[in-house]
């Protein structure tokens, strides 16, 4: 049994920022996927898309996943996309604590929209932006916890999750 918190949510959630401060409170490790497939391609996220588009980096993202879900007690961040794979879900519910990130998407495009490595966000409209939060709220809904983030520190969202699975954090001693 695994024994990881998996960090889900829309770009700009905070999933990689709360994840570091997270795993450095708790002791345990740091995996963001993002970063696995970039690491895997020799490319950033932007580049992927460009060049091979969605489809391949969903699928790299799959086997990242993969990957990821054996490791035992760390801090897991998910690309925002991720959980639109049954496969994927299926791996990262199995053993671990799925915490959902909430964000409106004033704050997703405010925090995120001027990253140029998100082509998702790229170009797009705050409407656009909204619509596709909206589409995929509901592939987030499996998570065992929510938080809202819209508001807080990053800190004080690590803290929040913390103390949500604590009975389940000391079960793992």
């Amino acid at each position: 049994m695994p024994g990881n918190i998996v960090l889900i949510g829309f770009m700009g959630s905070g999933k990689t920022t709360v994840g570091r401060l997270l795993a450095r409170e708790l002791r345990w490790s740091f995996l963001d996927t993002d970063t696995m497939v970039e690491e895997r391609l020799g490319l950033p996220v932007k580049e992927i898309f460009a060049r091979e588009g969605e489809d391949f980096f969903r699928e790299v993202e799959k086997e990242a996943i993969a990957r990821v879900v054996t490791a035992r007690r760390a801090v897991i961040a998910t690309g925002g996309g991720a959980v639109l794979s049954g496969v994927n879900v299926q791996l990262l519910r199995e053993g671990n604590k799925v915490v959902w990130l909430q964000v409106r998407p004033e704050t997703a495009l405010k925090r995120a929209g001027l990253d140029d490595n998100r082509p998702l966000l790229q170009g797009r409209e705050p409407r656009d932006i909204a619509a596709l939060l909206r589409r995929r709220e509901p592939y987030y809904a499996f998570a065992d916890i929510y938080i809202d983030t819209d508001g807080k520190e990053a800190a004080a969202v690590a803290r929040e999750i913390k103390e949500a699975l604590k009975a389940w954090l000391e079960s793992l001693t």
